[in-house]
C-alpha cells in the first residue's frame, strides 16, 4: 500500500497493492495498522454507498464538531472525480482544495479529515461510491458550500452536472463560518 500526500497537508491518496491474475483481482482496502502507520489514526463507525448516473454531482458537504467526520473514500463501480476543500480555519490551506479521479480501474482511495468540505462528480453511468465515515450522521451538524463558488473556483471537467435541490443553493465560501 502505498500513502501519497497532496498539496494539502492530511489530506492522503492510499493506493493499495492490487493482485491481479485471470481469476480476478484481490487488495486490501483497510488494514487498521497501516493507516495508522500513514497518521489515519481513526475509527471508522459508519459505512456509506450511492450510486449515481453520469453527471451527478454532490456536494460540496461536511458535518460540523462535534459530529466532523472523517472520510475514507472509494468507487467500487465507474469513475468520480474527488474534491476535498479545507475548511479549518486555522490552517495554512484554508480554502484551498485538492482532487483526484478515483475509479473502479484504478482502486486508490482518498482520506479526507475531519475539517475539509468534500464532493465528487460522476464521471461514468452507475457509479457506485463507498466511503467509511469516522463519526455517525447527524442532520444537525450537517454543512455545505456551493460546488461552483467563484472563490474557490474549483475545475469540476464537466458542464451542467445534475444537482440536489439543498446543492443548489448551498451558501457561498466568503459567506461561510467554519467551526473548525
Amino acid at each position: 500500500m502505498e500513502i501519497i500526500k497532496t498539496k494539502i497537508p492530511d489530506l492522503l491518496i492510499i493506493k493499495p497493492d492490487v493482485f491481479e491474475d485471470e481469476r480476478g483481482y484481490f487488495f486490501e482496502s483497510y488494514n487498521n495498522e497501516k493507516f495508522v502507520k500513514a497518521g489515519i489514526d481513526y475509527k471508522f463507525v459508519q459505512d456509506n454507498e450511492s450510486k449515481s448516473q453520469k453527471g451527478v454531482l454532490r456536494g460540496l458537504h461536511f458535518q460540523n464538531p462535534p459530529y466532523a467526520q472523517g472520510k475514507l473514500v472509494r468507487v467500487m463501480k465507474g469513475a468520480v472525480l474527488d474534491v476535498a476543500v479545507d475548511i479549518r480555519k486555522n490552517s495554512p490551506t484554508y480554502g484551498q482544495w485538492a482532487s483526484i479521479e478515483l475509479s473502479e480501474s484504478n482502486k486508490m482511495m482518498y482520506w479526507v479529515p475531519p475539517g475539509f468540505a468534500h464532493g465528487f462528480v460522476t464521471l461514468e453511468n452507475n457509479t457506485v461510491f463507498f466511503y467509511k465515515c469516522t463519526n455517525l450522521y447527524n442532520k444537525q451538524s450537517e454543512g455545505s458550500i456551493l460546488w461552483n463558488d467563484p472563490d474557490l473556483n474549483i475545475d469540476w471537467i464537466i458542464d451542467n452536472p445534475i444537482l440536489s435541490e439543498k446543492d443548489k443553493v448551498s451558501p457561498l465560501f466568503k459567506n461561510f463560518q467554519s467551526k473548525f
